[in-house]
């Protein structure tokens, strides 16, 4: 990595160096069209806060040409070039010069602001920075916006090794390499500003036990997602509940998981208590439980409730909803305080929320007409009360 960071920082001063080599060329370029400015008009050779007034009117003036131009190349140059990238094949070069615009349109203001300095002659060692920190922030913007628009084909490079989470381990490769780019870009604006990236990189190593000590949690946290991807228990778009957590996962990062709650408020979890608790995922079952109680009037009699009890079996062994490959009984369960109770359990052919409630509709309705058809009803808690006696009653 070190090896990369050098590198990429000689790259960057190379190209900063040349810019600085063509800034000088074209300054003295318009030094030599201001002189004839100054011989026909005196009055421009005043000097404002040690400025001469041609050089103020010429930065001024180039400053807001360069920015029209930024709108005009945005404009004309960017959409000409999303014309030609239509005819091609691929979708990924239309993604690529949408993820330049802005990084572009935003170099065209640090050129404006360079070539001002520069003309007013106030380009100061620390301004030279800022505006050199700003190119280098530009290329490694525009680098992080070309990783995120070729996303797509990280996940169909992790597809090859596990379809099913294929997305996940994209997310989390385009994170670390995300992170690797940040790294790098901020070791070449350090090295802007004189900072020995070398240096300051081995000096953090006094500091390594702190710095672990603190990053204990960060670590869990990556193990954690290691655990997650290798196991497989949870994939984008599962209904799942964590320890109290429940709903559908949204994100699963480098230190925490994203569930978004069934009031639609999003959960943030660390991935070390994901991994390291129950994972309940209702996305993984392929059918839904009926589990019921139906109490008959203590008026059914014995042939009546046997009849009742056969038919609900036979409804249900008949009903394209029902699963018949997993357990299915129907049986008279216990004599309750007012009603005689059959126990219902069964499955639904499907795990879908509302196909699941349409086929449970269904049973109910049929296992009303059932109970009506064998001229029995349903039981509500009643009380009967019996009185042996009355107390005499004593004439006036």
């Amino acid at each position: 990595m070190a090896a990369t960071e050098t590198n990429t920082t000689l790259l960057t001063q190379e190209q900063l160096n040349v810019i600085n080599s063509f800034d000088s060329d074209i300054i003295g370029s318009v030094q030599q069209q201001l002189a004839p400015v100054y011989e026909a008009y005196p009055v421009l050779t005043t000097v404002i806060w040690g400025i001469p007034l041609a050089n103020i009117i010429a930065a001024t003036i180039l400053f807001w040409l360069i920015l029209a131009l930024r709108k005009l190349f945005t404009k004309i140059v960017l959409v000409f070039l999303q014309r030609i990238s239509k005819r091609t094949e691929t979708f990924y070069d239309d993604r690529i010069i949408s993820a330049l615009k802005h990084p572009i349109r935003f170099l065209f203001v640090i050129v404006a602001f360079h070539v001002f300095f520069l003309l007013i002659y106030k380009e100061t060692t620390f301004i030279k920075n800022v505006l050199d920190t700003l190119v280098v922030y530009t290329l490694f913007w525009a680098i992080l916006n070309i990783v995120e628009a070729l996303k797509e084909l990280t996940y169909a490079a992790t597809s090859k090794f596990n379809p099913d989470l294929s997305k996940e381990m994209g997310n989390f490769i385009l994170a670390i390499l995300k992170i690797l780019i940040a790294g790098i870009g901020l070791a070449a604006i350090l090295t802007v500003w004189g900072i020995n990236v070398t240096a300051l990189i081995a000096s953090l190593g006094l500091g390594g036990l702190a710095f672990a000590l603190a990053a204990k949690d960060t670590a869990s946290n990556l193990f954690g997602s290691f655990a997650l991807l290798a196991d497989k228990s949870i994939r984008i778009g599962e209904w799942v509940k964590v320890g109290g957590v429940e709903g559908v996962v949204e994100d699963v990062g480098m230190r925490t998981t994203k569930i978004r709650s069934f009031e639609k408020t999003l959960i943030t979890v660390p991935n070390q208590l994901v991994a390291n608790q129950p994972i309940e995922n209702f996305s993984r079952r392929g059918i839904r439980r009926i589990k019921m109680h139906i109490g008959l009037t203590y008026g059914t009699t014995s042939e009546q409730l046997l009849k009742i009890k056969a038919d609900i079996e036979a409804m249900l062994r008949s009903h394209e909803g029902i699963s018949q490959k997993d357990s299915l009984m129907v049986y008279f369960d216990s004599f309750g305080d007012s009603s005689l109770n059959i126990f219902i359990y069964c499955f639904t052919a499907t795990a879908n929320w509302a196909k699941y409630l349409e086929i449970r509709e269904d049973v109910h309705v049929k296992i009303m007409q059932i109970v009506e058809a064998n001229g029995s009803g349903f039981a509500f808690p009643s009380q009967s009360i019996y009185v042996e006696s009355l107390p005499a009653q004593t004439e006036p």
